[in-house]
């Protein structure tokens, strides 16, 4: 035996503690190779992301554009169309009846023209409550008011000059002209049915009721049908009042007079503004 000879696996052991030279540059590259694949896909991923955050920006940055050109043009004053100018005056009229204070809808004092052409004025004798269209107005007249979605009746009771003559106007609001208009073809012809007269005690209509009405009528502006109903201050009834003279009293007239100029003044147009803001396009 060798003295010199290594004992056996002193060579493996050699061998493992001091690996070759080639093998350590294998894995040394090896290594590389995975650090730069591991890398270009990463910048692959980033560029991906970037790519997507991109367009997702894009589109919300065209969508902000375009939702504020929208906005400027819609809030933009521009001249008002037509159907605009009509839908307007439509609900400036209809809501008169309550945005009016009540001596607005009924004045203190209406012009009228008696006998001979002379210029006279029909005071206000008392504004009533507002009433429900069935208790306001007679039986024939509630039914058809109720059928056409009737609100409210609104009353106040006039008296001529020489306070010979009561006259209680009474306003039936309606929901729109058209239901208005429905609901005037329906009304019964008979000048003995209308608005239920208003009296107020202590002064001349005291005594004016049911009874003491002559006749009755109505005029419509809007979505408001403006009854008419007078008679005597004195209490006559209609059937003490032979019909000639009521034909020859200026009674009729009067009442007319003053229905018609409070229908006038509820129905009138509105100043409508040119533009959407104002007058200035």
């Amino acid at each position: 035996m060798n003295p010199r000879a290594l004992p056996l696996g002193a060579s493996a052991r050699r061998a493992r503690a001091r690996p070759w030279t080639a093998s350590r540059g294998r894995a040394a590259a090896a290594r590389a190779a995975r650090e730069r694949a591991e890398l270009e896909r990463g910048i692959r991923f980033r560029s991906l992301y970037l790519t997507i955050m991109g367009v997702v920006l894009a589109v919300a940055a065209v969508n902000v554009l375009l939702g504020s050109v929208g906005l400027i043009q819609e809030n933009r004053s521009r001249p008002l169309t037509e159907a605009e100018r009509a839908r307007y005056v439509a609900e400036d009229v209809a809501r008169r009846w309550r945005a009016w204070p009540a001596g607005m809808v009924f004045p203190e004092e209406l012009p009228y023209t008696a006998l001979g052409r002379a210029q006279q004025y029909a005071r206000r004798v008392g504004i009533a409550p507002e009433a429900a269209c069935a208790e306001a107005a007679d039986a024939p007249v509630a039914s058809v008011l109720r059928g056409h979605g009737c609100q409210a009746v609104l009353r106040a009771t006039y008296v001529d000059q020489t306070s010979t003559f009561a006259v209680t106007v009474g306003v039936a609001v309606l929901p729109s002209e058209q239901a208005r208009a429905d609901a005037a073809g329906e009304l019964p012809v008979d000048d003995r049915v209308g608005v239920r007269p208003v009296a107020f005690p202590g002064t001349v209509t005291d005594t004016f009721g049911a009874a003491q009405r002559q006749r009755t009528g109505w005029v419509g502006a809007g979505p408001y049908i403006v009854f008419s109903t007078v008679g005597y201050t004195d209490g006559r009834t209609r059937e003490s009042v032979p019909l000639e003279e009521q034909v020859n009293s200026e009674m009729w007239p009067v009442a007319e007079t003053v229905a018609g100029r409070i229908a006038r003044a509820l129905g009138e147009p509105p100043d409508v503004p040119r533009c959407t803001q104002g007058n200035v396009c």
